[in-house]
């Protein structure tokens, strides 16, 4: 394998990553500061992928529809907050697991009965539609490129509100005595109904932002679920730097891991759970 291969694949396991991120982080920030665990977050990003199809099929424009889906997709996060989720905090965890499975069932009913079961492709917008060479007959596309920046933005912009801001602050409190803040007068409620938008928009902007690259088709956010479970055990229950980490770990492992060892690449990932869980059984970025 050349060196122009070669970086090919380690921009690709960077992508990939990121994306991953994006979804993790997400549901990090649900399982870590909410204490839900959240089957349903997959479908969240199978969601936004659809969203994108379906909105860029109405307006033309792929841009357009990421800035109406997410959009729809917080209105989304706010409204299953209020109805379903809200009302978990006290119960059990295998109460979480049968809501938000019984969520997935819901969602992939509807995203047949209204979008039906075939593989649907996204146009990449025309502006990003062209590729860098790298050699003569090598290049790389440029959308694959705005992708990976666009996630590091938003990596960026996610570490500042969480630890730089107000809101942040009270993210955080929340997450450490529940019962301290309300009693302090701090509307806890609403933060943990923003902080749940916020999860759904990140898993459904990834979805969004992937379809283009990924295709479109039922089940997805099934796929992508289990993947992100397994960032949140390597990162750390709660922690965004540990997702963003884990993330591109898995990100690398995946995409190398195919080229090196094809035939174990499969399990590549979970091996490297095992071994980082034997070591850091907190994950890699929360103290022990």
């Amino acid at each position: 394998m050349d060196i122009y291969t070669f970086l090919i694949q380690l921009l690709n396991g960077v992508q990939y990553g990121l994306l991953l991120f994006l979804v993790a982080s997400g549901l990090t920030l649900i399982f870590g500061i909410m204490g839900i665990i959240n089957l349903a977050h997959g479908s969240f990003y199978m969601v936004g992928a659809y969203m994108a199809f379906t909105l860029s099929s109405l307006t033309g424009n792929l841009f357009v529809a990421i800035v109406v889906g997410i959009v729809l997709s917080v209105l989304l996060g706010i409204v299953l907050e209020w109805a379903l989720i809200s009302h978990l905090y006290q119960r059990d965890h295998l109460e979480q697991v049968l809501l938000t499975y019984g969520l997935i069932l819901v969602f992939e009913e509807l995203r047949s009965l209204i979008v039906g079961n075939d593989v649907h492709g996204v146009a990449v917008p025309a502006i990003l539609s062209g590729s860098i060479p790298l050699t003569e007959t090598l290049s790389y596309p440029v959308y694959r490129l705005f992708m990976s920046a666009v996630c590091l933005a938003l990596a960026g912009l996610l570490y500042l509100l969480i630890h730089r801001t107000r809101v942040g602050m009270m993210i955080r409190a929340g997450a450490s005595n529940r019962e301290m803040v309300s009693a302090l007068g701090l509307n806890i409620n609403l933060v943990y109904r923003l902080v749940f938008a916020l999860g759904v928009a990140l898993a459904a902007f990834a979805g969004m932002i992937a379809a283009p690259v990924s295709s479109v088709y039922p089940g997805m956010g099934t796929q992508v679920l289990i993947i992100c479970f397994v960032v949140v055990v390597i990162g750390g229950i709660g922690s965004i730097n540990g997702a963003l980490i884990a993330s591109l770990l898995i990100g690398l492992a995946d995409t190398l891991g195919k080229i090196v060892a094809a035939e174990f690449s499969g399990v590549a990932i979970y091996l490297m759970m095992a071994a980082i869980l034997l070591w850091r059984p907190q994950g890699v970025a929360n103290k022990a």
